[in-house]
Parts: C-alpha cells; structure tokens; sequence
C-alpha cells in the first residue's frame, strides 16, 4: 500500500491517479497511523513553502513525517515535497522546514529570455546511480513548475540536475529517502516509469 499525505497542497488526483494506472494499492489520508503502517508514502505538493508548514503542522503531520523518515520506509518527496523536507525558503523566510534533509530552497534567478516561475519539459543530467531512474537512458525529459530550486549541502544525495538560468538540483536520493523537484505524475512515460521504480523499492 501506497499513502499519500493529504495536508490540503494540490495534485495529489494525479498522483493518485497515475500509481492506479499501474496497478498500485493507493490511499490518501492524514491520518497517522494510516500513514505509518503504509509500505511507501508519498509527500506531493504545490503552493507556497510557509502556508504547506503550517498545514503540516495543523494537521500534526510534522512529527509523523520525521518519524517514517527514520523508520527507512520508502518515502518520496515530489515538488513541493522536495522543498520541504530541507530546512529553510526563501520564499518563506523565518518558516523552518521539516529538516529532514540539509539544504535550502532559493529563488531561480532571474535571467533575460527565460521566464518565472519554470514552468515546462526540461532534460535531466542523471548522476550516479538514482535508484528512481533505472530503466531510463540518456537524458530523459520530465515536466517543472516551480519559481524555487534546492540547493542541497550534500552534492553526494543528488541524483539528477537541470539547468534553467541555474543548475538545479532536481532529485536526490538519501538511503529510502527520494525527492524530485519536477513532476513523475505530469511527465508522460519517463515519470511512471519513475513512479514504478519508487513503488517497486
């Protein structure tokens, strides 16, 4: 079984919807116990990093995501997920992350000809050997929506970038611990192949 946590953050549908398509169990809940006795649990998300926080915490949904992070169950961060696992935004500065992992969120810079927020298919450099990217050559495109980027301090958890006006750390990788800044759910036979691989783990 597959938990997706529901905290009020948008685009859980499709991802939903696309585990369903490849015949995964899915539940969507916040409920705690729900989530901690699930076998993979997804943290999806768009909006802004200080309103997701305070959702998260109303919902008391702080503790039980730190706790599966040290339980090593299979857990996966996507868009917004990403951002808030690392410890600080700019978007929302003075709002703590969930600080499970060590980096933080900046805004992508401005730069002539490219347009914010980032939205559209962008290549990935793969680097290492992402367990999120087997089966996947090259430089496969996937789909962004996002005005910030992660810079995590450990180059060693990441598992892909893409360049857009900066080299954005797009996915990472930390023992069961996944994350991806763009969206697996949006991004055609690349992102479910992707999605496969993280409900096959």
């Amino acid at each position: 079984m597959i938990a997706i946590i529901d905290y009020d953050a948008g685009n859980l549908k499709s991802v939903e919807k696309a585990l369903i398509s490849l015949g995964e169990q899915v539940v969507v809940s916040r409920d705690a116990e729900t989530l901690l006795e699930a076998d993979k649990v997804i943290l999806p998300g768009v909006g802004s990093f200080g309103d997701a926080m305070e959702k998260l915490w109303s919902y008391g949904l702080v503790p039980v995501i730190r706790q599966i992070a040290e339980m090593d169950k299979p857990f996966l961060g996507i868009c917004l997920g990403l951002q808030l696992l690392f410890e600080r935004s700019q978007e929302s500065p003075g709002v703590e992350g969930l600080g499970i992992l060590k980096g933080e969120i900046l805004r992508i810079p401005d730069k002539e000809g490219l347009k914010i927020p980032h939205i559209g298919w962008n290549s990935l450099e793969l680097m290492g050997d992402g367990r999120l990217f087997q089966g996947l050559c090259g430089n496969p495109y996937v789909y962004f929506v996002h005005s910030y980027y992660l810079r995590a301090e450990d180059s060693k958890i990441v598992r892909a970038v893409t360049d857009y006006s900066v080299t954005i750390h797009a996915s990472v990788e930390r023992g069961n611990l996944f994350a991806c800044q763009f969206h697996p759910e949006k991004s055609s036979q690349t992102g479910l192949q992707i999605l496969k691989n993280f409900a096959g783990l």
